[in-house]
């Protein structure tokens, strides 16, 4: 249903809907250095989900340059088409742009098309544009060697499911719905997962505020890094894959997982030394950005990082999970030599290892450690569940969109059966 699908309605192409389309400013006329803390919205490729507008990552350009670009404005309901995408986001995506947006401007290798209405409804195109048969037509109509690009003469061509009028409002209807049912059940499954980390968490900041780097001297006992962790250097061993820290505190061998999420460290090629399961692992420069955590792999690191074991009995998980809340609150960056591209930089072992840090009972911290040992498959079996609820609502689109079932007559029934965590 989903990659081999025929379309039961007339494809057309959007040119034939199309009243005006415009991508973003091209070039120089609107970078980085142009943004400000507020003023006008300006749209990226972030932004634009596959039938979902994502209003994170918000980035602004004063309102005296918004109006020397109003070419390219955005209003409430205009479509947005993704120019540009990659492996998890699959070029020719769209939504809508909602309520409340204006005034806004899209950026480069986005698209702001208005259609005529009384013919193709922009929410209804959304979904064509977002299901695996219109993907995979407009995978095969882009261009680029690392990641595919489309331009506004092969947006214009892009071929779509059009039924009549009435039907796409149906169709809207029923995937507004139904898509809402699963993305719900998925939400509800991540915040679950975040509440269990969010309590260990609450449990170690409750340590460090009643210690000494809080307290003063009324606090509890802290001591330095060295006294509570022991740097261990391993030989490199050949043949043995790359164990990369990230910066969501995963620390594992890197092609398990996907290549973003950490900074490389001057050479691809690992060196140095050897980590093991169980290893506290703290990147000396992206460790300020949360890459810190405990290896769950073997493999090899570079001299960058601090491979550590804690001493006296003390939990790993514990320490991965303390230092990394204490990274992302900048108190560890207090300690750092320099900064550089955007780094904070704490390879000195010597000046690290002199951190202050609270002093917890064992008992303590194995039993916050086996909190967040817990979490971990959790979240993993959570991420699958997710996994295969995207292509259940890919699998849903496509079958709406191109007229394998009526959705008048499906509409109601349970079609987020079997999306189980």
């Amino acid at each position: 249903m989903t990659g081999t699908a025929v379309s039961l309605h007339t494809l057309m192409s959007l040119r034939r809907f199309i009243t005006e389309i415009t991508d973003g400013p091209f070039g120089s006329a609107l970078t980085s250095s142009h943004y400000s803390d507020d003023g006008a919205r300006v749209i990226r490729l972030g932004n634009i989900g596959s039938a979902t507008f994502r209003d994170e990552d918000a980035a602004f350009i004063p309102f005296d340059y918004f109006r020397g670009l109003r070419r390219h404005e955005v209003r409430p309901g205009d479509l947005l088409i993704a120019g540009l995408g990659d492996e998890n986001h699959p070029v020719g995506r769209a939504c809508v742009a909602p309520k409340g947006i204006g005034p806004a401007i899209v950026k480069a290798d986005c698209f702001r098309v208005r259609l005529d209405e009384s013919r193709l409804t922009h929410r209804y195109a959304t979904w064509a544009l977002s299901s695996m048969f219109v993907a995979q037509q407009v995978q095969t109509m882009a261009r680029g060697s690392t990641r595919a690009r489309i331009n506004l003469e092969v947006a214009r061509e892009i071929r779509i499911p059009v039924p009549v009028i009435e039907e796409q409002r149906r169709i809207t209807k029923f995937l507004e719905a139904e898509t809402r049912k699963i993305d719900n059940l998925v939400s509800k499954k991540r915040r679950l997962v975040d509440l269990l980390e969010e309590r260990s968490d609450s449990r170690i900041l409750n340590h460090v505020g009643a210690s000494a780097l809080v307290a003063g001297a009324t606090g509890l006992p802290v001591q330095p890094v060295r006294h509570l962790l022991a740097k261990v250097v391993r030989p490199a061993v050949a043949g043995e894959g790359t164990v990369t820290a990230y910066r969501d505190g995963h620390v594992t061998e890197r092609s398990l997982r996907r290549a973003d999420g950490y900074t490389l460290s001057g050479s691809t090629e690992a060196q140095g030394q050897q980590v093991v399961p169980g290893d506290v692992v703290i990147h000396g420069l992206d460790g300020f950005a949360g890459a810190i955590g405990v290896s769950e792999a073997f493999g090899n690191c570079s001299p960058v990082y601090h491979v550590c074991e804690p001493r006296n009995g003390g939990d790993a998980h514990f320490f991965g999970r303390l230092l990394r809340l204490l990274a992302l609150q900048g108190y560890l960056g207090n300690f750092a030599t320099s900064t550089r591209e955007r780094a904070v930089d704490f390879r000195n072992w010597e000046l690290f290892g002199r951190i202050p840090l609270p002093v917890v009972p064992v008992e303590e911290q194995r039993e916050i450690g086996s909190a967040i040992r817990r979490v971990r498959p959790l979240k993993e079996l959570v991420e699958r569940s997710a996994a295969l609820a995207a292509e259940r609502r890919q699998a849903l689109i496509t079958a709406a969109v191109t007229g394998q079932f009526d959705v008048s007559t499906a509409s109601g029934r349970n079609v987020t059966e079997g999306i189980t965590a």
